[in-house]
């Protein structure tokens, strides 16, 4: 009988696999290094390293960053995008914004689909709905045939105010489909029945550049675990922090955008509420970048203004993660003025930090660790050595050297660097929402979250960091953690003073059913469907709106009218109480619970640590080289605490508990290290 739950995430650098076992409820891990080139080998590669029987895998659960790379390297298929006549240029005019509008030379990179490949046709719908120009279905049949002899595989079709009336764009499909067999073909309306056309627009352009690569990866994962004896569906992490099954993803390729970084937040959410931590900041530093994301009042903040490139929208919602260049392979270099830097330029898995010995020559923030004896020289349990003497080179070479500096001195200079980088990204996502993140814990994993967590906390003020039992792979665990999830919407303009509730009503009624639909069609039972709805408002004379909860039934609009105010006020610092309401739109999540594991506390409590496994020299800033206790983490008990400075060693990281700090191990396996002489007051 299958009892076995295996989670993959794919990184930058390394691919991670968790494994549940529902019988003895224990969990192990694995890491393999990625493969950019086909992901696939790795996914495979770390199932074959794990040992797993697939024949006794009852889930598998997947993070991929295939739709990601693809939008940041452009490596598309043959696409073409058919739109009204007159609205050719809408993705590359944009909205006029820049992302650095003092730069009147740094532009924003062109649109998916090339002017060339972008073809107009005679019809019109207007704001209401009324087909004006009904579809020239002789233009769209001679277009076709131009599309067949250019070779397009995939077809954005983007009609102006589908959105009120998809007819004419469902009828372009049905004659694209005739003329093109074996072509996919997104439309806007369907994609994203929403009011704006560039954001509309440019999600199913996303949608139709990404089709026949992520379903091409998808089913050729799924035919090969199918063949290795899992019976199961592959089930796929999305942006938004569910997971779809391979039927869906052929739909909506467009929610693996964000796949692999959704993972480690949900992973963090996990985590803190294990804790007991309903306010807490997940840090997800891995190879490449570092991943943060908010958890307040026990809930991940849910966003639908985000790109992987600035300027193309990708209008689905998505939990908000703030991510930059600082992982453990970020290049550490000397800029114009003299100024030290760290990122977002990174080594990346090939050819890697100095002290890999795979040609890489620039210091890292992996080698600057190294430099300073914090991570030792092997990595992912014996995987890689790691070489001392070529990051001490690199450090003196490029750092230490031109800044004249001491060896120790300057990688020690590296981290802060870094260090202070993450913790300006944790102030952008709390200071800015309205949160003070002195009243949060600081959830620290992926590969090099753990060496970086406690010096970050305590630049913030932060009391508290928790590094989980895993954390090297606890984005992998997060894929184990999701339910399928779709998220819908309709477009619901007018003011809430004179909407009929009962319209409302209907039009979340007809929701539900699309969503009642989809989940059925990826195997849901209803008694395992959970419905939730959201209504986007805004004070009448705004632009931007704000998605707040609703019920069901007599007083649900007013009721959300006031939480409206009550969150305009904690976002924005300011209630109008005496200004009118609209209602711009509304959500629904589809939500299709699947089984957990159920993780269960340790009982036997130890508060002593035992001996070291060894100790080494490690360099603190604050003073300067100590000998230091290098722990085992697989025989610290649970309860053992001791203080800092001290290393805690593990196959799939490394945890630096600095001086002025009290580390223990709760029951779950986690670490919580405990800040020493922080400020008392927040006036502080």
């Amino acid at each position: 009988m299958a009892n076995v739950r295996v989670a993959v995430d794919v990184g930058g650098t390394f691919t991670d696999v968790c494994i549940f076992d529902e019988e003895t409820q224990k969990m192990r891990v694995t890491k393999v290094p990625s493969t950019p080139h086909d992901p696939m080998i790795a996914v495979m590669s770390g199932v074959k390293r794990a040992e797993i029987n697939l024949a006794d895998v009852s889930l598998f659960s997947h993070g991929t960053t295939v739709a990601t790379n693809a939008l940041i390297t452009r490596k598309f298929p043959s696409a073409a995008m058919v739109t009204t006549k007159g609205f050719r240029d809408v993705i590359e005019i944009r909205d006029g914004t820049k992302d650095d509008l003092w730069d009147a030379y740094n532009d924003v990179s062109g649109p998916y689909i090339r002017r060339r490949d972008r073809f107009e046709v005679s019809e019109r719908v207007d704001f209401s709905g009324k087909v004006i120009t009904p579809l020239d279905e002789q233009a769209a049949r001679t277009l076709a045939a131009l599309l067949r002899k250019r070779g397009v595989s995939t077809i954005a079709v983007c009609f102006i105010n589908s959105y009120a009336n998809p007819g004419n764009e469902i009828r372009m499909r049905e004659i694209l489909e005739e003329e093109l067999p074996g072509a996919t073909v997104s439309t806007s309306a369907e994609i994203l029945p929403e009011i704006f056309e560039h954001d509309r627009f440019n999600t199913a352009v996303s949608n139709a550049v990404l089709a026949p690569l992520v379903t091409g990866y998808v089913d050729r994962l799924a035919e090969q675990l199918k063949d290795g004896g899992y019976t199961g569906d592959l089930l796929l992490l999305h942006s938004g922090g569910g997971s779809m099954t391979p039927r869906m993803v052929k739909r909506y390729p467009v929610r693996l955008a964000a796949s692999g970084i959704a993972a480690g937040a949900i992973a963090a959410k996990h985590v803190a509420q294990q804790c007991g931590y309903e306010n807490a900041v997940g840090l997800d530093m891995g190879g490449t970048s570092t991943d943060i994301a908010l958890v307040s009042g026990g809930e991940l903040r849910i966003t639908k203004e985000w790109q992987v490139e600035y300027g193309h929208p990708i209008v689905f919602p998505s939990i908000e993660v703030l991510t930059i260049g600082a992982g453990g392979g970020s290049l550490a270099h000397i800029d114009i003025a003299g100024s030290l830097r760290n990122g977002p330029q990174s080594a990346g898995a090939a050819p890697g930090p100095a002290c890999y010995g795979t040609g890489g020559d620039q210091p890292t923030n992996c080698d600057a660790n190294v430099t300073l004896n914090r991570l030792g020289t092997s990595l992912a349990g014996g995987a890689k050595t790691l070489d001392r003497e070529l990051s001490r080179e690199a450090i003196n070479r490029v750092i230490a050297g031109p800044l004249g500096m001491e060896e120790a001195e300057a990688a020690h200079a590296v981290l802060q660097v870094a260090n202070a980088n993450m913790a300006d990204a944790v102030r952008l996502i709390s200071i800015r929402r309205g949160y003070d993140p002195r009243d949060f814990a600081l959830i620290a994993f992926g590969g090099a979250g753990a060496l970086h967590g406690a010096e970050v906390a305590r630049e913030l003020n932060i009391p508290t960091v928790v590094v989980p039992a895993n954390p090297g792979v606890t984005s992998a665990l997060g894929c184990l953690l999701v339910d399928i999830r779709h998220d819908l919407s309709a477009m619901f303009t007018g003011l809430a003073s004179e909407t009929d509730p009962a319209a409302v009503e209907a039009q979340f009624a007809a929701l539900e059913k699309e969503a009642t639909a989809r989940l059925r069609h990826e195997g849901v039972s209803d008694e395992n469907a959970v419905l939730q709805r959201e209504i986007s408002m805004r004070y009448a004379g705004q632009w931007r709106s704000l998605s707040v909860r609703i019920g069901s039934g007599r007083g649900a609009l007013e009721a959300a009218i006031e939480t409206f105010h009550q969150e305009h006020e904690r976002e924005f610092a300011f209630r109008q109480d005496d200004q009118p309401v609209e209602i711009y739109q509304l959500l629904l999540s589809a939500i299709g619970k699947t089984p957990k594991p159920a993780f269960v506390p340790a009982t036997e409590l130890s508060s002593d640590p035992g001996s070291p496994a060894s100790v080494r020299e490690v360099y603190f800033g604050e003073t300067g080289w100590v000998t230091t206790p290098v722990y085992d983490r697989d025989r610290l008990p649970a309860g053992a605490t001791f203080d800092g400075p001290a290393i805690v060693d593990q196959l799939d990281s490394t945890t630096v508990v600095p001086p002025r700090t009290t580390a223990e191990i709760d029951g779950w396996g986690n670490i919580r290290i405990h800040m020493h002489d922080l400020p008392s007051t927040k006036e502080s």
